[in-house]
């Protein structure tokens, strides 16, 4: 039996997963990347490519709880910075270019405000990991843009349920923590 991209994807996830360390995720940044440049006529990708939908499951790991999911954004669309909770993550880009920007939380005597570090246009067939309290944003600059999105959780846990996610406004031309 041939495998497709995504199932060889998850069968090495699979193999390779366990608690999070620097081989785990360079292992599962590989395998991202990889699936990131599968060839399009695959079946399961040629229908991600037609019907462009906002957001799609493409697999959840009933035992060790990870999730992919492909996101298709146009043009334009901007994410403000938030972080993941307890989870890490992984984006990959099959198609388009996004604009993914750092920052660092700072303390100040007027509260909490974001400090930009740096920020990496990611292209088709790269990966971008962010660790546990890393914080970020996303910006489509080139699309439609087909990301993937892996995560080591269930995001919609850590977020609508756990309330771990972090998310920031812009508020007089500074980011601070969102009410």
């Amino acid at each position: 039996m041939t495998e497709n991209a995504l199932d060889l994807f998850v069968h090495r996830t699979r193999a390779s997963w366990g608690p999070l360390s620097s081989d785990l995720v360079a292992s599962c940044r590989d395998h991202l990347e990889q699936l990131a440049k599968a060839h399009a006529a695959e079946p399961w990708l040629a229908a991600l490519h037609e019907e462009a939908p906002a957001s799609r499951e493409l697999y959840r790991d009933a035992e060790h709880g990870f999730v992919l999911q492909a996101h298709t954004e146009q043009a334009g669309l901007y994410r403000p910075p938030h972080d993941h909770g307890r989870s890490w993550v992984i984006y990959a880009l099959q198609r388009g270019e996004i604009a993914m920007s750092t920052y660092a939380r700072v303390e100040t005597g007027a509260g909490v405000q974001l400090v930009k570090r740096d920020e990496t246009l990611l292209r088709a067939g790269q990966a971008q990991l962010f660790l546990p309290g890393d914080i970020h944003d996303t910006r489509c600059v080139a699309g439609p843009a087909l990301l993937f999105r892996f995560t080591e959780r269930d995001l919609r846990q850590e977020d609508q349920v756990a309330r771990r996610v972090t998310r920031y406004v812009e508020r007089n031309g500074a980011w601070t923590v969102g009410t």
